[in-house]
C-alpha cells in the first residue's frame, strides 16, 4: 500500500532509488529531459511522468486517449500537467547537465540517516503515485495532522499523526474552491486550511472538513508561500510583485478583513515562515541568474515590525559554508532558529537564531532527493516534502 499507511524506511528508500534512476530521463524513449519542446516533462493523472513527445505518441493521431505504459490507467492529453518540480531541477542544473550524480549528491547504497543533530527517520508516507510532485506542506498546531498540496486530483491530503491519509479535497477545476495549481499550504491554529493556487492567482481556505469558505484573488501577480501566525493571519509572498502579504480574515464566517502589502521589492519571494514566538518573517527569495550563472537564493529576516535583521544569498553563504546552498524552503523550530532545505546537497541545515545569523549546523544529510517543503509539529519533530521521490519524510530526536 501506498497512500494513506505507514511506510518502512526501507520500502521509503526503495521507492527513491528508483526515482533517482529515472529522474532525468524519460521512461519510454529514455532520452533526457530538457526545459523545451517535446523533452518537456508532463505528469500523467496516475503519477508517471513522460516527456511531451511520448505523450503525443502514445495518444496516437487523434489525441483522445493514451494509455500510461506503466499502470495501463486511461487518460487524455488534456489532463497532464507539468512537471514543475524537474523543470526546477533541471533550471537548477544548467544548459550543462551538471551531472546527476553531483546534482543529487548520492554515492549509492546510501542510508536515510540523521546527521549529527540527532534526527532519526521515523515515518516515510505518500509515495510515487500516491503523492504528484508535492510542493507544499504544513501541521496543524492542535491536533498534529499533516496537509500536503500535490499537483493530484485532489489538490490536498490530510494525514494523521501515524500517518493513514485522512482526508483528500480540493478538486482540480474551474469553479469557485476548486484549485488550479497548488503551490504552498498552512494550517491556521483553528484548523483552516489555506492554500496559494497558481492557476488563478488566488488565495483559497477551506475547514477541517475540506469545505472551500474563502477565495480572495484580489490584487495578487502570483502568490507563492504562505504561513500561519499565532493569531491565525496569514502571511504570504508575492513572487512576480516581489511583495510580501499580511491577510487577515474570519475563516469561520468566509469574510476577508484585511489584506495588506507590508513589504516590496523583494525578488521573487517563494517560501516565507513566521517564528509563532518572536512574530519574525523569514523569506527566501529566488535571485535571477546572470550570465551563465545557475541562479541563487536569497535568506532574508524581518522582525515582526518587518525591519531588516540580517540577510544572506548563495554567494554570501558560500564564504561561510562549504558547498553552494539554493534555499527551497524555511521554517523556525521552537528555539526560533531559521531552518532551510538545500537543493544542491540534499540536505536540511540550520542557520541559527536571528541574532546570530548565519550558523552553520546540517540537520540532515542523506537520504533527500529534492526538499522543497519543511515545517515542525506540535511535538517538535521536523517534516521535510521531498518531491524527489514525492514523500513527506518525518524525523524524530533520537
Amino acid at each position: 500500500r501506498r497512500g494513506g499507511s505507514d511506510r518502512s524506511p526501507q520500502a521509503g528508500m526503495a521507492a527513491e532509488d528508483e526515482a533517482e534512476l529515472s529522474l532525468l530521463e524519460c521512461r519510454v524513449c529514455f532520452e533526457p529531459y530538457g526545459p523545451d519542446g517535446q523533452r518537456r516533462p508532463l505528469n500523467l493523472p496516475c503519477g508517471h511522468v513522460l516527456c511531451r513527445g511520448c505523450v503525443g505518441a502514445l495518444a496516437g493521431a487523434e489525441r483522445q486517449r493514451l494509455e500510461c505504459p506503466f499502470c495501463r490507467r486511461l487518460c487524455g492529453p488534456a489532463e497532464t500537467s507539468e512537471c514543475r518540480p524537474l523543470l526546477q531541477l533541471l533550471e537548477l542544473l544548467g544548459p550543462a547537465g551538471g551531472g546527476l550524480a553531483s546534482a543529487l549528491g548520492r554515492s549509492g547504497g546510501g542510508t536515510a540517516a540523521a546527521a549529527p543533530a540527532g534526527l532519526g527517520l521515523r515515518l516515510c508516507l505518500g509515495g510515487w503515485g500516491s503523492l504528484v510532485n508535492p510542493t507544499g506542506v504544513a501541521a496543524c498546531p492542535g491536533s498534529g495532522r499533516l496537509a500536503v498540496a500535490h499537483d493530484g486530483k485532489k489538490r490536498i491530503h490530510v494525514f494523521g499523526p501515524s500517518g493513514f491519509c485522512l482526508r483528500r479535497f480540493g478538486e482540480r477545476g474551474d469553479a469557485n474552491n476548486d484549485i488550479k495549481y497548488a503551490l504552498d499550504v498552512t494550517v491556521t491554529s483553528d484548523g483552516h486550511v489555506v492554500v496559494t493556487d497558481g492557476g488563478d492567482c488566488s488565495v483559497k481556505a477551506f475547514d477541517s472538513e475540506g469545505r472551500g469558505v474563502l477565495a480572495v484573488r484580489e490584487g495578487f501577480c502570483l502568490p507563492w508561500g504562505l504561513d500561519a501566525t499565532a493569531k491565525s493571519e496569514v502571511i504570504l509572498t508575492d513572487s512576480e510583485a516581489g511583495a510580501l502579504y499580511r491577510l487577515a480574515a474570519d475563516f469561520q464566517r468566509g469574510e476577508l478583513k484585511k489584506c495588506q502589502m507590508i513589504r516590496s521589492r523583494l525578488v521573487s519571494p517563494r517560501a516565507v515562515a513566521v517564528c509563532q514566538s518572536s512574530g519574525a518573517v523569514v523569506v527566501v527569495e529566488h535571485l535571477k541568474a546572470r550570465g551563465a550563472s545557475k541562479g541563487s537564493s536569497r535568506v532574508t529576516i524581518f522582525s515582526a515590525e518587518m525591519d531588516l535583521i540580517g540577510q544572506m544569498d548563495s554567494f554570501g553563504l558560500n564564504l561561510v559554508f562549504p558547498s553552494r546552498i539554493y534555499a527551497t524552503a524555511v521554517a523556525f523550530d521552537r528555539e526560533g532558529r531559521v531552518i532551510v532545505t538545500d537543493v544542491c546537497s540534499q540536505a536540511v541545515i540550520c542557520l541559527g537564531k536571528p541574532e546570530e545569523f548565519p550558523s552553520f549546523n546540517p540537520l540532515i544529510s542523506h537520504g533527500l532527493s529534492y526538499p522543497v517543503g519543511l515545517t515542525y509539529t506540535a511535538n517538535d519533530s521536523l517534516v521535510v516534502l521531498d518531491s524527489g521521490d514525492h514523500s513527506v519524510k518525518v524525523y524524530s530526536s533520537t
